[in-house]
């Protein structure tokens, strides 16, 4: 204890060795004056306050019940207050006083954050924590639970039942056809292509002349039969007018003959099927029915000067590249028509793009003549009527020619054209009693015609109109075509 007087300046007086309770203080800038000044909030040009009267509180706050009180002089008038204590500060008795100044060289007393290393460091272990917990909680959400199995659990075996289906029934009649459909796989000088073709009587292979045109000049052919053995095959002939070739293989390991239909007994809404390797696929099968007769094709490349004139039968069935070749069968298993090309949405018809609801078969009445000549001789025969048509009019009907073109005459005084009267500038408006509507359809329905075939045509001379009654004819000499 002590109960000496001290001096005012830059000393805290106290009995306390180790003052208890003293709140925290920011350090003096310039000596402990000031931030007292500062902190009671004084005017530092005013008189400071004195204490009076009963001399220095305990800073602690505590009752001075056992601290002595030095009585000193008074340094005020008696009437005045002590000072009020800050608003912020807590009290410490009446007369408290400020605390010390730190001493020079002690620690700051102001609070600092985490370094950068500690802020990594818990970075780090918030990040792997994230980790874990959220690939425990992935293991619990997708973990199987006991209730989510049964061991018991059963649906049945699989219904048994006869494989047989009626010889009527779309899987029944490709029962039939199918071993007699074929795969080819033609290889040229610089190209290859794959195409189907169907088994005839004598071991002979129809197939389209585009499936084996690249072989035409030294290459090899391959066919493939339905239950997978291949042997090679040489090119009889083949047809670029009507699109139809006949091959031979080598072998035909027992494979049986399909059978020929009529296509002059198909009629539009009839069931169709169409059979054969699209894509290499081989064996595909699918089905459709007649869309439309008569449909005048022309298939070949843009610039072939020998295009191919086709009075095709239109089909919805499915057809793509590598069916060209294969059989078009009706609900008999009868061959109606050599499936041959498709349209595209640019009008185009070409064998090279996807199906979309519109294919081409030759009749089959056309393929078997056709093949008959090519087997017989060697190549198959041109009909013809004797005419040459005039390629820049547009009316209604087609028109002959009323000049000479390329050195031929309009008519062929000598032809069928000529014997039955039609003269230079006669417009064909019907053959058969079908509508005529350009040269490509009077072209292909002509050519699907077998040499002295008898047709009626109606024709325009002026403003009258008149019937005439032909037989068509075949070009003197067919050129063969051999492999």
């Amino acid at each position: 204890m002590t109960d000496e007087t001290r001096p005012t300046d830059g000393r805290t007086p106290s009995d306390l060795s180790e003052p208890q309770g003293r709140p925290e203080f920011l350090p003096a800038n310039d000596g402990w004056e000031s931030a007292r000044t500062e902190q009671l909030g004084w005017n530092a040009s005013e008189q400071r306050p004195q204490p009076y009267g009963s001399g220095w509180g305990d800073p602690s706050g505590r009752p001075t019940g056992d601290t002595a009180i030095h009585s000193g002089p008074d340094y005020g008038p008696p009437s005045a207050p002590p000072p009020p204590p800050p608003g912020a500060a807590v009290g410490m008795g009446p007369g408290w006083g400020p605390p010390p100044p730190p001493a020079e060289g002690s620690p700051s007393h102001g609070r600092r954050g985490p370094n950068t290393g500690v802020l990594v460091a818990l970075g780090v272990v918030i990040a792997l924590l994230a980790s874990v917990m959220g690939s425990v909680g992935t293991y619990l959400l997708t973990r199987p639970s006991a209730s989510s199995t049964d061991p018991s659990y059963s649906l049945g075996p699989a219904p048994t039942g006869d494989t047989s289906r009626p010889p009527e029934s779309v899987a029944g009649v490709a029962s039939r056809v199918l071993p007699g459909v074929v795969s080819l796989e033609v290889e040229g000088a610089s190209d290859a292509g794959t195409g189907s073709g169907f088994l005839i009587k004598g071991g002979y292979v129809v197939t389209n002349n585009h499936v084996v045109a690249l072989a035409a000049q030294g290459g090899d052919i391959k066919i493939v039969f339905n239950n997978r053995k291949s042997t090679t095959a040489r090119i009889v002939g083949r047809d670029p007018g009507s699109d139809l070739a006949v091959v031979k293989p080598e072998e035909t390991f027992g494979t049986p003959e399909i059978t020929l239909g009529n296509s002059d007994q198909v009629v539009v809404g009839d069931p169709v099927i169409a059979i054969g390797s699209p894509l290499g696929l081989t064996g595909t099968v699918t089905t459709g029915i007649v869309s439309s007769l008569n449909r005048p094709v022309v298939a070949g490349e843009d610039n072939d000067p020998d295009p191919a004139y086709i009075s095709a039968i239109q089909t919805d069935a499915a057809i793509n590249p590598g069916n060209s070749g294969g059989p078009l069968v009706n609900a008999k298993g009868e061959v109606v028509g050599v499936n041959s090309a498709i349209a595209t949405l640019s009008r185009a018809i070409s064998s090279q793009s996807g199906s979309i609801g519109l294919g081409f078969a030759i009749p089959i009445n056309q393929a078997r003549r056709v093949a008959e000549e090519i087997i017989t001789t060697g190549a198959a025969k041109r009909v013809k009527i004797g005419i040459v048509l005039d390629s820049r009019y547009r009316g209604e009907g087609v028109r002959i020619a009323t000049e000479p073109t390329q050195g031929r005459q309009p008519v062929d005084s000598d032809g069928p054209a000529g014997k039955a009267g039609l003269k230079p500038g006669d417009i064909i408006l019907e053959l058969n009693g079908l509508r005529i509507q350009d040269s490509t359809e009077l072209i292909s329905l002509i050519r699907s015609k077998s040499p002295g075939t008898k047709i009626a045509i109606k024709y325009k001379r002026g403003t009258e109109e008149r019937m005439a009654s032909l037989t068509v004819t075949a070009e003197a000499e067919p050129t063969p075509r051999p492999s």
